[in-house]
């Protein structure tokens, strides 16, 4: 890859320590070009040029943002949060990349549980599929059925895909600032009774697709299914978040319709805003809280430590480095 190719990330106006801004940080340590694609320009812009990125303004469903920020790319990371436009960008991404013609990689952060989303199993009779994800569910998550719709999209499109199947992000909402209240009772209130999860640190996912972006040929044509190192219930996890925050937390398993009703959308309205985004992505949480509450999370995954040739980081360790929580550690006991 010639050093005048930038390496062309999205998602990058997300939050710092997302995925995107840690990658971008970790390619431009290694002396890669970046070029950060944003939807506004404001502080975070300013943040990733000054850390020595190129700064692309743009629409991702704008068909001229996206053709202008990819020339002179050979290397795409797509990413985007929780959108309900999102198989409409990854779809106005893939067709720009595809008339450039000379996309050497396109690596896709995806979201989709593979064991349940499959074609035979999303075709199969209502009270069949109701059976196979436990009776909680009727019809899957609006970002998750989006990711599914997004790889077949770059199927179709013969752009060389690697797709990262991330299971969950130790780093998500309800697993970090959603929690501070309860949390600074000295309570973790999660309605997934004593089913297993593995979460993934946002930092073993950023280093693994830009282990990806720098050497694409082996990964080419291929997805991986990554889970965390840890499968372990909230009981167990809740070990993790009283030594990060050093201080007693007791789980309390939680109602999964009382939950996602009391607690999901007054949290998402106020942190969101905007109220289709908000619905959106409410939507999504409550079935994920449906899926793991049935058990269709419990699945344990060793790609993640072959893809890093090292043992991934631990929940613990995200939650020692979660800023919200380190905040809430600082502060004294109620």
């Amino acid at each position: 890859m010639s050093e005048r190719n930038p390496i062309l990330i999205t998602g990058a106006g997300g939050q710092v320590g997302g995925v995107s801004r840690v990658m971008i940080d970790m390619l431009l340590e290694q002396g890669h070009p970046v070029r950060a694609f944003v939807r506004r320009d404001d502080e975070r812009a300013q943040s990733l040029r000054e850390a020595g990125a190129e700064v692309f303004v743009g629409d991702l469903l704008n068909l001229a943002d996206v053709a202008s920020a990819l020339k002179g790319v050979r290397r795409v990371y797509f990413s985007m949060s929780a959108q309900p436009y999102y198989a409409d960008a990854i779809t106005v991404m893939a067709a720009a990349a595809r008339a450039q013609g000379d996309i050497e990689a396109f690596v896709n952060m995806s979201n989709y549980e593979q064991s349940y989303m499959t074609l035979e199993k999303m075709t199969a009779p209502d009270e069949e599929r109701r059976s196979w994800l436990g009776g909680l569910v009727t019809d899957w998550s609006p970002q998750q059925r989006a990711h599914w719709v997004s790889e077949r999209v770059l199927d179709w499109s013969g752009l060389p895909t690697v797709n990262v199947r991330a299971t969950m992000f130790a780093e998500s909402p309800h697993l970090t600032w959603m929690q501070v209240g309860p949390l600074s009772n000295g309570e973790l209130r999660l309605p997934y009774g004593n089913q297993r999860i593995a979460p993934i640190a946002v930092h073993d996912l950023a280093e693994v697709c830009v282990k990806l972006l720098l050497d694409p040929a082996p990964h080419i044509s291929k997805s991986y299914a990554l889970t965390g190192p840890e499968l372990k219930d909230m009981y167990g996890f809740a070990e993790d978040y009283a030594a990060a925050l050093g201080r007693q937390v007791t789980y309390i398993p939680e109602e999964v319709e009382a939950w996602n009703e009391a607690f999901m959308d007054e949290n998402l309205q106020k942190a969101l805003g905007d109220p289709a985004v908000a619905q959106h992505v409410a939507a999504h949480l409550k079935i994920q809280a449906r899926l793991i509450a049935g058990g269709r999370y419990d699945v344990l995954s060793d790609q993640l430590e072959t893809l890093l040739g090292r043992p991934p980081r631990t929940m613990r360790w995200a939650l020692q480095n979660n800023t919200r929580l380190r905040e809430l550690a600082a502060a004294p006991n109620q």
